[in-house]
């Protein structure tokens, strides 16, 4: 049985090594304006995108660029430069969205593999066999398609690698096809630099043009004024049925422009649901309480499983964002020996160990500080804050850039994280 794949989002060096460290089997990320990202795009060098992809090639993993902007034609020339300074970087695929670039990846670069984007909203055979015979490799679905279309794609055409996206942001627009934030502040979602103006609250007036009376339509209380705020994408607790489909070669997670954590917990979760899948011991309660940590805009499974008229609970509209389950308190440095402070850390506070899947950590009790099993889960306790230069600390709080000293060596970027309060 050919394992399916983890594809992650990295929108900068040091969340691809974490991906990859989490448990990706692969990554994606771009440089330049020609990403769909391009807030998360800059944040990579040309330099720094190399290394990147030689982290990856170097522990067996892969790097997917995405080339999935739309091009207008003063950009084409540009394009093209782009195209071939991509390939001499050796990534594993290119993800590409309409069909000219596909056509221009084919010409310039003839042996990179080519993944259609979900921006071309694949939904059904007939188009997957067209992009098919233009030279895509994969294609990344809609994500309004069903399990059962995506089983009769892989039916009529099982060479096609199928990818679907399973967490993340969802968008209110059909994929991603919008223009409401061009509209309000002149930002080009298909152009990378959405303002997400979905995401607000919108208030609703009736107005009278004969007489110039405007009257504000006041909504019922609960009722919400985020009309437009699509929940987030959560699809873990039905990995199992994804996977027994045999339609899916890649499960995608969302997010280049979300934090760190964000990129190692859905690593980790999608990744532990991947392996407990094939060693026969699927428990979803295990994964969400991993993605549970996370802020999110309320969690919804979508279209996948549902069919779009099935569903009434796809959106939040009462509320942008909300806390996830627990806070970050500290990141582990790549040196493994000491933590930065991410929220305010007192001598012995109880901190919960969320490491790189498969780690070993050694269980110690020093002068230092403590690490110990609880209820299945690991924890540390730092019994005296100790800066890096000496200095003993009565706290540390966000901000505070002194690295704290660690009683053991841990994995590089190892997250501590404590329960979140409503003050948060």
């Amino acid at each position: 049985m050919k394992r399916v794949e983890l594809l992650s989002p990295a929108g900068t060096l040091e969340k691809l090594k974490i991906a990859i460290d989490f448990g990706a089997d692969a990554v994606y990320g771009g440089v330049s304006h020609f990403s769909l990202r391009i807030r998360s795009g800059k944040e990579f060098s040309m330099e720094e995108f190399k290394e990147g992809i030689e982290y990856a090639h170097a522990r067996g993993k892969k790097v997917y660029t995405t080339i999935n902007g739309f091009p207008f034609n003063s950009q084409i020339s540009l394009l093209k430069k782009h195209i071939i300074a991509m390939n001499e970087l050796k990534p594993d695929a290119f993800i590409v969205a309409t069909p000219g670039v596909l056509k221009l990846c084919h010409d310039l670069a003839p042996n990179m593999p080519l993944h259609l984007s979900t921006q071309a909203n694949v939904m059904n055979v007939l188009d997957a066999q067209i992009y098919h015979d233009m030279g895509a490799t994969r294609i990344i679905t809609a994500r309004e398609i069903s399990l059962k279309d995506l089983k009769e794609i892989k039916k009529e055409i099982p060479e096609l690698e199928l990818e679907v996206f399973v967490h993340g942001s969802m968008c209110f627009a059909y994929s991603g096809r919008c223009l409401i934030s061009t509209l309000q502040s002149g930002r080009v979602p298909n152009r990378g630099s959405c303002a997400n103006d979905c995401r607000f609250p919108y208030e609703i007036y009736a107005a009278n043009p004969e007489t110039g009376t405007l009257f504000k339509l006041e909504e019922d209380e609960g009722v919400g004024t985020y009309i437009m705020n699509s929940k987030d994408l959560n699809l873990a607790s039905h990995l199992k049925e994804i996977l027994e489909s045999g339609a899916v070669d890649s499960i995608k997670v969302e997010g280049r422009t979300k934090t760190a954590y964000y990129t190692a917990i859905t690593a980790k979760a999608y990744g532990m649901a991947i392996d407990d899948y094939y060693d026969g011991k699927f428990e979803s309660e295990k994964y969400q309480y991993e993605l549970q940590s996370l802020q999110n805009r309320g969690y919804t499974d979508a279209y996948l499983i549902s069919r779009p008229f099935e569903k009434h609970d796809t959106q939040s509209l009462d509320f942008s964002m909300q806390l996830g389950t627990h806070q970050v308190s500290g990141v582990v440095n790549e040196e493994g020996t000491h933590m930065l402070c991410k929220y305010k850390t007192l001598p012995n506070d109880e901190l919960e160990v969320v490491a790189p899947l498969n780690s070993k950590i050694e269980i110690v009790d020093n002068e230092i500080g403590s690490t110990y099993e609880k209820e299945g889960r690991l924890y540390l306790k730092l019994k005296k804050l100790l800066s890096q230069k000496g200095k003993v600390w009565d706290e540390v709080h966000s901000g505070n850039e002194n690295p704290i000293t660690l009683p053991t060596t841990f994995p590089s970027y190892t997250f501590f994280r404590v329960p979140a309060t409503a003050d948060m």
